[in-house]
């Protein structure tokens, strides 16, 4: 099927613009969204033909559960079983934004969106197409990223199209998304709180609101039989064509020169080596092939940017992207689970740990 673009306003969508996406939801077709996090690739949540839709144009596992997308905390009792305090409170704090509450779910929400588990993700989102969109369709939208399963989530309407094109019925195209990793998912089902995928709302931030907290430190398998409770948590996500390495270190100068090492382990020539990192770790490596996100170290930039570097510099040609790990507190948490994860299991030791 040819698929089309709208382009609209991020702050203003025209209602004019967006109704041929809204009524091609209503016909059980998909659409691919701008939200603050990254592109959603959307279609009638309640419907179990088109929540079936995009499992098929993604290439998406069938027990990878989605996140159902509403407007209102009405929306969600609608979806939920049971409304635990907790939840009202994190909502109160973070919606509309990047936040996703694992709930238990009601019967209204089909078993092909919870993966048949007995919950549901519900994210209230703060980007102005998307709330329009979704309220203009008059049903919740179930919405992973939109791309090809595994790829790296798209931050730009050129990401969707580059892997969806012809899949889908519409883009949305409003532009850059400006948080550009995906929204903090935290269970609220037991006693107390759980991180399931870090995001731009920090495991500081929710514990303020919360005052108990856990982390999921699970991981699964791609073989293994279990359903995670959140996406993000099984199969490899993140990767572009090219391999990804992580240059980790206390600093811009010690992640340099361990990157430094790392290439010279690789014997390809310069171009075929591409780097992601700030412009301190960069100019301090003789790259022909790089994308900088800013002067200095900055986790929310890099995270933003993280995507869109890793799609560009495959587009580009090399074969090895070498990026700039940051330390782990605040959002770089999110930044390096992404970016671990778009290296998977592939790595080379620097020197210091050749003998180890």
């Amino acid at each position: 099927m040819p698929t089309e673009i709208i382009r609209v306003d991020a702050e203003r969508p025209d209602d004019r613009l967006l109704e041929p996406a809204a009524m091609a939801l209503r016909r059980g077709r998909l659409v691919a969204f701008p939200t603050e996090t990254v592109y959603g690739l959307g279609a009638n949540a309640l419907d179990p033909a088109a929540v079936a839709a995009i499992f098929q144009a993604k290439g998406r596992p069938g027990d990878n559960p989605l996140i159902v997308h509403v407007t209102s905390i009405e929306a969600v009792y609608a979806l939920v079983d049971a409304m635990p305090p907790v939840a009202l409170r994190l909502f109160a704090a973070f919606s509309p934004g990047p936040l996703t509450l694992v709930l238990s779910r009601s019967a209204l929400v089909p078993d092909l969106v919870t993966a048949g588990l007995d919950t549901v993700a519900v994210r209230l989102p703060a980007h102005p197409v998307a709330r329009r969109l979704i309220d203009l369709a008059g049903f919740p939208i179930a919405a992973p990223s939109a791309n090809r399963s595994g790829r790296p989530s798209p931050t730009r309407a050129w990401h969707v199209a580059a892997d969806l094109e012809g899949r889908i019925s519409y883009i949305v195209d409003a532009g850059e998304c400006s948080f550009g990793i995906e929204s903090t998912v935290v269970d609220v089902t037991g006693k107390n709180p759980v991180v399931l995928r870090p995001g731009s709302i920090t495991n500081q931030q929710i514990l303020e609101v919360t005052g108990v907290l856990s982390v999921e430190k699970q991981e699964f398998a791609d073989s293994s039989p279990a359903t995670p409770r959140s996406p993000g948590m099984k199969y490899r996500h993140y990767a572009p064509r090219a391999k990804v390495l992580v240059a980790e270190g206390s600093d811009p100068v010690g992640r340099a020169e361990f990157a430094g090492q790392m290439a010279a382990k690789l014997h390809l020539p310069p171009f075929e080596i591409g780097y992601f990192g700030c412009r301190q770790f960069l100019n301090l490596l003789p790259a022909e092939q790089k994308v900088a996100y800013g002067d200095e170290p900055e986790p929310e930039l890099a995270g933003r940017l993280l995507f869109d570097a890793l799609r560009r510099l495959d587009r580009a040609g090399v074969k090895v992207i070498i990026a700039e790990g940051l330390l782990e507190h605040g959002v770089g948490i999110a930044y390096m689970n992404r970016l671990r994860k778009a290296a998977g299991a592939w790595q080379i030791k620097g020197e210091e740990d050749d003998d180890k």
